[in-house]
């Protein structure tokens, strides 16, 4: 979580400064705190090491332009449906209001960017959703956002990979953001007739109508470690049926043991990952 002030120390009349204050006098927005160690730590230097914790190792939630960067070949990502225009199909109070304060303050256009790229040399069609907009919710743009990459992957015979990362269906769309469902798992049953490559990575949080469709119908599915991934809210899960959940049910980690998963990457060997897979179904 981003510290977005830190304040001097407050030191009375009749007290001196203290020389280690200094260190506190920093520009606004330069640190981040690590919410798994409680470490305060310099902000180029966590984004040096790929936006993880150098103390303990946690995956810092980042953008998908961050993750494009870190992940598509420099100069080779050519994005796709960047101004599709928002519906609002049950005209919910201020909704399309919401969406263009968003869009400004965030510069995103939605939660989902997609486009052409390549990895080490391999050429791909990527999706990757980002949670800095409405937590990655997936409403009727987003999921004709998938759905034509999928198609496009199709048309082009070129593998499809996407970044997942959401709180499930977006409450502002009623049942039309319920259809994307159907909608983006029907193109992913399609990319499958044609014997192309569809690679999926679950980041932390996976959850929801994602979760539920085609996040979890990858052909290889990979994920970063302690992200969560389920349908409903472990909470919601122990009250509907009145018992406690095993210790890390829900986390990349659990999920691997049981199967559910195909491999755990760290984010630093993502990339190199991806790229050797890419390299053994290139045929």
């Amino acid at each position: 979580m981003v510290i977005d002030k830190i304040k001097k120390v407050n030191n009375s009349q009749d007290e001196k400064p203290q020389k280690n204050t200094k260190a506190a006098d920093m520009l606004v927005g330069k640190w981040v705190k690590c919410d798994a160690c409680k470490e305060i730590l310099y902000k180029d230097d966590v984004h040096k090491n790929f936006s993880v914790c150098p103390n303990c190792g946690k995956h810092f939630r980042i953008s998908a332009r961050r993750r494009i960067k870190q992940i598509i070949d420099e100069g080779t990502f050519v994005e796709t449906y960047e101004n599709m225009p928002e519906t609002d199909p049950i005209h919910f109070d201020g909704y399309l209001r919401k969406i263009e304060t968003l869009k400004e303050k965030t510069k995103i256009q939605e939660a989902v960017t997609t486009g052409f790229g390549e990895i080490h040399g391999n050429k791909v069609v990527i999706a990757v959703m980002d949670g800095n907009f409405l937590m990655g919710s997936m409403g009727s743009v987003v999921g004709e956002k998938i759905t034509l990459a999928i198609e496009d992957a199709i048309k082009e015979k070129l593998p499809f990979i996407i970044f997942c990362v959401s709180g499930g269906a977006r409450m502002q769309e009623g049942m039309i953001s319920l259809m994307q469902m159907a909608k983006t798992s029907a193109a992913v049953a399609k990319l499958d007739d044609a014997g192309l490559l569809n690679i999926t990575v679950f980041t932390d949080p996976t959850t929801g109508g994602v979760t539920a469709s085609f996040a979890s119908l990858g052909d290889i599915i990979l994920a970063e470690p302690n992200a969560l991934i389920g349908f409903a809210g472990p909470r919601v899960i122990e009250q509907t049926i009145n018992q406690k959940l095993p210790e890390g049910f829900q986390r990349s980690e659990f999920l691997l043991e049981h199967g559910f998963i195909d491999k755990i990457v760290e984010r630093k060997d993502m990339k190199k990952t991806l790229a050797q897979i890419l390299e053994l179904h290139k045929n």
